[in-house]
């Protein structure tokens, strides 16, 4: 047999050939990897690599100024300080979190829920606001811990700060920590900024805020700054001069004494706020720096309700104030003349009911100067049941009733004019003849709040022009409406008022002033019907919840100024008695010299 011949085996790469395959195979991956990191995601790892090398901060610009009618300042910014954190340069953020629980005595929780919120919004290289307020004894400690805990940074940032806290508090409101729901609906907003909560601080936000600037800052590998440039500057906050005068708001805070209740003094012929007392107050620059719980429990708790900005938050039922608004429609409708009279036996017949005068023995013969000077509710009655429930309503929405008065101030209310169709809505029942004799003397259903009244009597002196009031100085008052009265009709319910002030047998006679030409109309404001027990008392012998709210609406013109006061004291008793008095002090504050006015 022959050789057998040997198997042929398959071709295999020699050692060389392998090797040379094996590097292009990995040069390959290689040029593929830097094109994906030096074309592909050039724009990413460039903006990363800015990033490491910069550092950006804001700049807060400042809010704006407030000050009164003459230049005095209510409102400004003070240096305050921060404690934020960097994550980036935090090796160990819990740590970090629990220690500043220790510096500041701040919840662990409530630092953590700051923490998470800010992360949401703020770069990892950027600082984060925990704590918006810190002392000055803080900032030095955290300076002399600072190699200890690195990651934490002290940031400056303006504060608002209330020149005369209580004293203007319903006025300028407050600014306090923007919440979760604000920095949401918000993306100019950081964390730990400060927003309007309340008065015209919220109203005036977008105007009162500016806009923040930006600085950048190149660093090095170490964090060192080696140069900054401001990439955008701070645009502060507008200023605003108010219509108020602080000399005359002390005034009227002394004049009302602590007693819960409010003051409106208006300029009749601008619409312009001299000044507004809301009584009791708070301090707004509690707020600013994060209140109490104690505190703020305090503030809820209170029965007098310190928070209630009473001249447009709070309604009234407005008493004999009213009569002025049915003597006009009375008047216009023809029901009444100067000289028709009505005989006030101290009791008026409806039915079966009798409804009595304030004054037991009644008033005899009133005609409509007598009926509005001695402030009769025979008269009253016996024009509102022949006028009727909804003439009346009608009339009093004309003359700028049941609505909001368009004060820059937040939640006011419109109060409540009623009607035959409101009840039956309100109650599922029918009107009641009844009812229509309260309507008349401002009482039942019936809610109107100090500012209404204000602007309703400034119409009766400037020539029946229905204004918006306001809070800032303004050349061009705004005319919202007119009252639905003549000038026959308005001089008519004037002159009445003057004699309600300068007759001995006026009700408002405790605020007549030599020189000055004053008028005014008194109400007392049934609360509850009082018990027989407490009928004969005095104001203070009656249980405080038991007693009238006490009312008086004035007007006083002297060198062609006409001014408007309204005075309303919450459970304050009689409105000639202890209202006067009140409307008398502030008349007083404006014709001794108050500049400015």
């Amino acid at each position: 047999m022959g050789a057998l011949d040997s198997p042929q085996r398959p071709a295999i790469l020699c050692g060389p050939t392998l090797l040379l395959v094996l590097i292009v195979l990995l040069f390959s991956t290689f040029s593929i990897r830097l094109w994906y990191l030096q074309v592909y995601r050039y724009d990413f790892f460039a903006g990363r690599s800015q990033d490491n090398r910069t550092r950006q901060t804001t700049m807060f610009s400042p809010r704006g100024i407030i000050w009164d009618r003459n230049g005095v300042l209510l409102a400004e910014n003070v240096p305050a300080y921060a404690l934020a954190l960097v994550r980036e340069e935090c090796p160990d953020i819990p740590r970090t979190l629990d220690q500043i629980a220790l510096w500041t005595g701040l919840p662990r929780a409530d630092l953590q829920k700051a923490f998470d919120l800010g992360k949401k919004r703020v770069k990892h290289f950027d600082e984060q606001v925990i704590v918006p307020n810190i002392s000055f004894d803080l900032v030095a400690t955290v300076e002399v811990h600072h190699q200890e805990w690195p990651g934490l940074v002290i940031v400056v940032r303006p504060k608002r700060y209330y020149a005369h806290g209580t004293e203007l508090a319903h006025i300028l409101g407050y600014v306090a920590r923007a919440n979760e729901a604000e920095l949401h609906n918000d993306p100019t907003l950081q964390l730990g900024d400060d927003v309007g909560k309340q008065g015209l601080e919220v109203v005036l936000e977008q105007r009162l805020r500016g806009d923040k600037g930006l600085e950048e800052f190149e660093v090095d590998a170490l964090g060192r700054v080696l140069a900054s440039r401001v990439v955008s500057p701070p645009v502060a906050g507008e200023d605003f001069s108010l219509s108020v005068s602080l000399p005359l708001q002390q005034a009227a805070i002394n004049a009302l004494d602590n007693r819960a209740g409010a003051i409106v003094v208006m300029d009749a012929d601008s619409g312009e706020i001299l000044a507004q007392v809301s009584l009791p107050s708070y301090d707004p620059n509690e707020f600013v720096v994060g209140i109490s719980q104690a505190n703020w429990d305090a503030l809820q708790d209170n029965e007098l309700h310190p928070l209630q900005n009473r001249p447009v938050q709070s309604a009234y039922p407005p008493g004999s104030v009213f009569k002025l608004l049915i003597a006009g429609l009375a008047l216009e409708k023809g029901l009444v003349s100067p000289t028709t009279s009505v005989y006030c036996t101290g009791k008026y017949t409806l039915g079966q009911r009798e409804f009595r005068c304030w004054k037991r023995g009644g008033h005899g013969k009133v005609d409509l100067l007598k009926s509005l000077r001695e402030s009769c509710d025979v008269y009253y009655y016996a024009a509102g049941e022949r006028l009727g429930v909804d003439a009346i309503h009608d009339y009093a929405l004309q003359c700028g009733f049941g609505e909001k008065t368009g004060l820059e101030l937040p939640h006011e209310r419109s109060g409540n004019i009623p009607s035959s169709a409101w009840k039956l809505k309100r109650f599922g029942e029918r009107w009641q003849k009844g009812e229509t004799l309260n309507f008349s003397i401002g009482q039942g259903h019936t809610l109107t709040t100090p500012l209404q009244i204000a602007r309703f009597v400034g119409a009766l002196v400037n020539d029946g022009h229905l204004l918006r009031p306001t809070l800032l100085r303004t050349t061009t008052p705004e005319i919202v409406g007119s009252l639905p009265m003549s000038a026959q009709t308005r001089k008519l319910i004037l002159d009445a008022m003057v004699a309600t002030v300068e007759e001995d047998q006026g009700t408002a006679r405790l605020i007549r002033r030599p020189g000055v030409r004053v008028g005014g109309k008194t109400g007392t404001a049934q609360v509850v019907k009082l018990m027989e027990q407490y009928e004969k008392k005095k104001t203070h012998e009656i249980p405080y919840r038991f007693r009238d709210h006490a009312w008086l609406a004035s007007f006083a013109e002297k060198d062609g100024r006409h001014y408007v006061v309204v005075v309303m004291i919450e459970h304050g008793g009689h409105g000639g008695a202890d209202a006067g008095p009140v409307a008398g002090a502030v008349y007083d504050a404006i014709f001794n010299g108050q500049p400015g006015l």
